[in-house]
């Protein structure tokens, strides 16, 4: 019965990592797909698409599955056609959010997300409504195993980045302007830096502190199912839970 026990434990773990690596492949394969569409198939002379492959390669995606994907993208093959649109309000207890989606149905994009605001006691906003409280950066992840953070610091100020976060015990974040951030990922990738994520952010300038484990888990609960829907590439808010708060979740 002991080892039943276990083998059904086994599969639903692996369940739920096939599960989570399928939406990360979804985002991915749209990303893919929609800067080849917009600056050619040509990574040479598309900045976001070196970005996307590289990303994709990171997540050990199938050689396969990128090329259809850019392809796809180039018009080389029929597939959907994909939009980006972002959303933005507030939810709940005065949060300031940003979705950034990426789909082929506008009109179940906007009900999905206009639905869930309205579930978790949030509102969701015209254009620039909340977007104005944060700044467009450019991050980059590195896993803390991977490099010594003197060497990471020296290469990245070589490479013309703003900052480097080592507060996440994992991994350090690299920072950079918008303009900067291709320049800043090739040049670490040249020198054989192996980056978990790669990616433009909005960084909020002030955070919200909530020191309420019901009013964080209601936040938390929003960014999760959003963070949830195939559509949504990526979610920002400016939320941040106290540390006793954090403890009591954890």
């Amino acid at each position: 019965m002991s080892g039943h026990s276990k083998w059904s434990t086994i599969k639903h773990k692996k369940s739920a990592q096939d599960a989570k690596r399928g939406k990360i492949f979804t985002k991915l394969i749209k990303e893919l797909t929609i800067a080849a569409r917009l600056g050619g198939s040509n990574s040479d002379a598309n900045p976001r698409l070196r970005t996307a492959i590289a990303n994709a390669k990171s997540q050990s995606m199938p050689k396969d599955n990128i090329e259809r994907a850019i392809k796809k993208g180039a018009g080389e093959l029929d597939g959907l056609v994909f939009e980006e649109i972002i959303y933005e309000g507030y939810g709940p207890h005065n949060v300031a959010i940003i979705v950034e989606v990426m789909t082929d149905n506008r009109n179940r994009s906007i009900a999905f997300v206009r639905s869930s605001f309205k579930k978790y006691n949030g509102n969701l906003g015209s254009a620039n409504s909340v977007q104005y409280m944060f700044d467009r950066l450019g991050s980059i992840t590195v896993e803390k195993s991977k490099i010594e953070e003197e060497l990471l610091t020296e290469l990245i100020i070589e490479a013309g980045a703003e900052d480097i976060n080592t507060e996440n015990t994992d991994v350090f974040q690299v920072i950079t302007a918008p303009s900067d951030f291709d320049n800043v990922r090739s040049y670490l990738e040249d020198r054989k830096v192996e980056m978990m994520n790669a990616e433009l952010i909005w960084n909020p300038q002030n955070r919200i502190l909530i020191d309420d484990s019901k009013k964080a888990e209601q936040v938390i609960k929003l960014i999760d199912i959003l963070e949830e829907d195939d559509d949504v590439q990526s979610v920002h808010s400016n939320f941040e839970i106290s540390g006793n708060v954090l403890a009591e979740l954890v």
